[in-house]
């Protein structure tokens, strides 16, 4: 693998016995470019700081009562890397700034009614594994080129299936943001989840509530700008997160918009509006799955037996400012997104051409 001269360049750096874990392990295995560098070791969080100290570096501590410390490197070897541990000044560089972060082998009890585990450190990886969410991220690689998979993530990374490890129930207890993390890694990788990780998912939904509402859109940005997306809307509707998430959307799985101007129910209109803005906008996607919230609220039938839907734009836009604040979105994004939502219909709307082209079935 190509991780490995980054595992042994750290090693020789920090002189500790190191694993890359998790997402960076996940994405090599399926080609895909690496966003984060997590480390796990036996070495105890002491330990690692002063090996940090050792090499030159500034160790960050905020995380070390987890058993986690970071510290900002610029890697020798030649990576492929994007996202949030990409330095700024960094970008233009062929080998940028990382913001690397080691765990100590770590064990976690979440407490009844506490998102807080209580940690204790282990000196077996396999059980620093086993707290993970899914098999596809409890993977860990050594330097010497040894995957380290107890849980069949390889093999679930191949047959493209959501697993989750050990006790689905438990795991989703735990830190039940990872009921939206499953939907997000089937959506983006067009995977499949496993029948049993899907039933605890459409069971336990309701543990949305035990979580905070930026968690949740911390995950839904994640969901709405990646790929399949319209995939990753029908699991969210399938598996219930959507009630909790925003109940008023339920209302459009198959719902029959009567229009000859449509040729479907507006749930699928609404995924399809989604999926043909950029992925790249997120307010406009955000405006997208919005955009047509208020339609069954406004229903009327004309003498033709058609229904419209008027002002729906209109009182759209204020289910939607309820929304934005209820989810605890920035002045701004609000702005944005209720603006966008209010003036859809208006023929300079920036999201007007995606409602349109999102109507009517492709001619044969």
């Amino acid at each position: 693998m190509s991780l490995i001269p980054i595992i042994k360049e750290l090693e020789q750096l920090l002189d500790l016995q190191l694993y890359l874990v998790g997402g960076a392990v996940r994405n090599s295995l399926m080609g895909l470019s690496i966003k984060d560098y997590d480390f796990t070791t036996p070495a105890d969080p002491d330990k690692i700081e002063e090996a940090i100290k050792i090499a030159g570096y500034k160790p960050y501590t905020i995380g070390k009562k987890f058993g986690t410390i970071g510290f900002k490197y610029q890697a020798k070897s030649n990576l492929q890397t994007q996202g949030k541990n990409l330095d700024q000044d960094s970008k233009k560089n062929q080998n940028p700034f990382l913001y690397i972060e080691i765990t100590t082998f770590r064990s976690e009890i979440y407490p009844k009614n506490s998102r807080k585990p209580e940690v204790t450190f282990v000196n077996d990886i396999k059980d620093d594994l086993s707290r993970r969410d899914f098999t596809i991220n409890s993977m860990a690689l050594s330097s010497a080129g040894n995957l380290i998979d107890p849980f069949g993530g390889q093999a679930d990374l191949k047959s493209g299936i959501i697993k989750a490890v050990g006790k689905t129930k438990t795991r989703f207890s735990e830190d039940p943001l990872r009921l939206l993390r499953a939907v997000r890694f089937a959506g983006n990788y067009n995977f499949e989840i496993e029948e049993k990780t899907y039933q605890a998912i459409k069971n336990g939904y309701h543990k949305l509530l035990d979580i905070s509402k930026e968690r949740w859109v911390s995950e839904l940005d994640k969901i709405l700008t990646g790929e399949n997306v319209e995939k990753s809307l029908d699991l969210l509707m399938e598996t219930r997160l959507l009630n909790i998430l925003i109940p008023e959307l339920i209302l459009q799985k198959d719902y029959n918009q009567n229009s000859p101007y449509h040729d479907f129910d507006l749930w699928t209109h609404t995924k399809k509006v989604v999926a043909a803005t950029p992925n790249d906008d997120l307010n406009l996607r955000w405006a997208a799955l919005l955009h047509d919230v208020a339609k069954p609220f406004t229903r009327t039938e004309n003498p033709k037996g058609h229904s419209n839907y008027l002002f729906h734009d209109k009182l759209g836009a204020d289910f939607v400012l309820k929304l934005c604040n209820h989810l605890k979105f920035s002045k701004e994004k609000t702005n944005a997104i209720v603006g966008l939502v209010k003036n859809h219909l208006d023929p300079e709307s920036i999201l007007r051409p995606f409602d349109n082209c999102s109507k009517k079935s492709l001619p044969k």
